[in-house]
């Protein structure tokens, strides 16, 4: 039978009876072994059924609350739309994927709401198994039918990721109510079936295509171990433990999901958030400001031992964090002015003045692994890939030996100066009676930086001073998170401090929404500097086509290098580890995963016992 909320437009491969029967063109589809896991190269490290991840607590207790605080506001509980802006976080303990990750591997995934899957060597085809325990929160069962569903939304009103990779999919057909065939052969993209596996499937019959795009309080139902509790817009959200989940006693799931409520409370300042972890109204906090971290602790409750702080050191690349400069915009379109724009950030002076020496500077798209091309020469295969790709790269980039140029520290280097002077000037710009102008206009160089937070705004207050030493005019403007969150979505800014490009040690598909050039036309994406390089996406689809973990570090290594090429932010930085505080009735793991801290592995010490002291 056909459901109500079928979407207009979209055919169906094979229809499903009733009672589950096959189809009859499932005799027709090539079979494979089922198999329970899959890894992006080479084989799954561990089997399904193990007894529990290192970076979990198999006998963590089960109940109690958490606190989560955030900075921000939110306005909608569908985070897999544009339109919005969502509860970060929240997503993974109300939806479920088919396939679950494995935080200790590089991409890796093991089995959630698919219990089995079938793919050939090629990958040009999978075939997921459902569980047949699988429930949604409401009782009903997930079918076969809800995964094409999912992927039929997705496709088409999702957001940009979702759009762009599901697009690839030549077919989907139904084998049964429990089994689900994937073609992906036009594709030629051997990533596409994990991405696939990562799917978060809704229910068809609770889902209402002509409104999934809107912004809504009303909450989606999904599979995973908890409900919408208490929603107080832009305020708090609370989840509630489902007491239901059919997926408790899963392998994957054993340590994980412990409190039987989560709370997150809703900050609009950074002051007013570390207060109110001071006084235990939020139970742990993720800092990121190392002046905080080294001097800014020093309270009752640290010094009694009530609050605990873990340094934790992910294995992962470091992500990126710059000043994006939009090249949609005519000020930034020339390289030489966005490499010039650079070399006025004293990096140096900055990290010093406003955080205490705790920052690295970030360098690479993989900075701090073996992905990053810096200080690495290009072998003869890189070279080779480049050439194939027609990519412009800088030869001291080529050869290893850029460096993102240091400062005297002095907050007023005459030589990085002078170097970005003369960059302007072979760009077309003069500064001339302390205004730097078009030389064929007159027209002065000016641009907006925008930002949400009292962080960006001294950020961005401190890189103002260093550009009126080139006669650059750079206004600062501040406006609310949610108007922040819209115009980076369509790219309505000139400069933003942004830190969205986490990278994994596994890159694949979500470079082409970091770096692509229909990323970059697609409102939402991560795209935000506009970068429109073909040999971009030529070097993205060699990371998706990696067979062997050398061809993928060959081809992330050159992705790099035509990206740092492009100058296309103001390079940052890093945090050397993860710094993490928390009040002691809340439990951690020994030791955290390749990824670092997870908040789903810990737990309330007092759990079923006394409350909090």
């Amino acid at each position: 039978m056909l459901h109500r909320f079928l979407l207009p437009g979209l055919a169906l491969a094979v229809l499903v009876t009733g009672s589950g029967a096959p189809s009859e063109a499932a005799a027709d589809f090539p079979r494979a072994p089922i198999r329970p896991a899959i890894a992006m190269h080479g084989e799954p490290a561990a089997a399904p059924d193990a007894a529990h991840r290192r970076y979990v607590n198999p006998d963590a207790p089960k109940g109690g609350r958490i606190v989560l605080g955030v900075q921000g506001t939110f306005d909608t509980l569908n985070p897999f739309v544009v339109r919005g802006l969502p509860v970060p976080g929240a997503r993974q303990y109300i939806h479920e994927t088919l396939l679950a990750r494995s935080y200790d591997e590089p991409f890796t995934l093991y089995p959630q709401i698919a219990a089995g899957l079938e793919v050939p060597d090629d990958r040009s085809w999978i075939i997921f198994h459902v569980d047949p325990r699988a429930r949604f929160s409401d009782g009903r069962p997930v079918t076969a039918a809800d995964i094409r569903f999912s992927f039929e939304l997705l496709r088409e009103r999702g957001r940009p990721n979702h759009r762009a990779y599901y697009r690839k999919v030549r077919q989907v057909d139904l084998i049964d109510a429990q089994t689900i065939r994937f073609d992906v052969a036009a594709a030629n993209d051997r990533e596409l079936p994990l991405i696939l596996g990562l799917m978060p499937i809704l229910p068809q019959h609770a889902t209402d295509p002509a409104t999934f795009e809107d912004t809504t309080l009303q909450p989606l139902v999904g599979s995973g171990p908890y409900t919408v509790g208490e929603v107080r817009a832009g305020e708090s959200l609370s989840l509630k433990r489902d007491p239901n989940w059919w997926g408790r006693d899963l392998a994957i799931n054993r340590g994980l999901f412990n409190f039987d409520e989560i709370r997150f409370e809703f900050y609009r300042d950074g002051n007013t958030l570390f207060e109110a972890f001071k006084k235990g109204l939020v139970d742990s906090r993720v800092e990121t400001d190392p002046g905080r971290w080294t001097s800014g602790y020093d309270f009752p409750a640290m010094r009694e031992g009530r609050i605990l702080r873990e340094t934790l050191r992910p294995g992962t690349p470091k992500g990126i964090r710059g000043l994006t400069m939009n090249t949609r915009r005519p000020v930034f379109q020339d390289v030489r002015v966005r490499e010039a724009l650079g070399l006025l950030f004293d990096f140096e002076w900055t990290n010093h003045a406003l955080y205490a020496g705790g920052f690295e500077r970030s360098q690479s798209l993989f900075e701090g692994s073996e992905l990053s091309a810096r200080g690495r020469p290009a072998g003869a295969e890189e070279r080779s890939l480049l050439a194939d790709a027609g990519a412009r790269v800088r030869d001291d980039i080529l050869d290893g030996t850029y460096q993102v140029p240091v400062s005297d520290g002095s907050g007023s280097d005459r030589t990085r100066l002078r170097q970005a002077i003369a960059l302007f000037a072979a760009a077309g710009w003069r500064l001339e009676g302390g205004a730097m102008r078009s030389a064929a206009t007159g027209q002065p160089f000016s641009f907006e930086f925008l930002v949400a937070t009292r962080d960006q705004e001294r950020l961005a207050l401190t890189y103002q001073r260093f550009l009126q030493r080139a006669g650059i005019r750079m206004a600062v403007r501040n406006v609310d998170a949610v108007q922040y969150d819209r115009r980076l979505r369509e790219y309505d800014f000139d400069m933003a401090d942004y830190r969205w490009w986490n990278t994994s040690l596994s890159p694949g598909n979500e470079q082409a929404f970091y770096w692509g050039i229909a990323a970059g036309r697609s409102p939402g994406s991560r795209n935000l500097p506009g970068i429109a390089d073909p040999a971009v996406d030529r070097l993205v689809a060699a990371i998706v086509e990696a067979r062997r973990r050398e061809d993928l570090v060959t081809a992330a290594r050159a992705l790099d290098r035509v990206v740092t090429s492009g100058f296309y932010w103001v390079p940052l930085f890093h945090q050397p580890a993860q710094w993490i505080a928390h009040w002691n009735y809340i439990g951690m793991p020994a030791e955290s995963s390749v990824f670092g801290y997870l908040v789903e592995t810990w737990w309330r010490r007092d759990a079923g016992g006394a409350d909090r002291q």
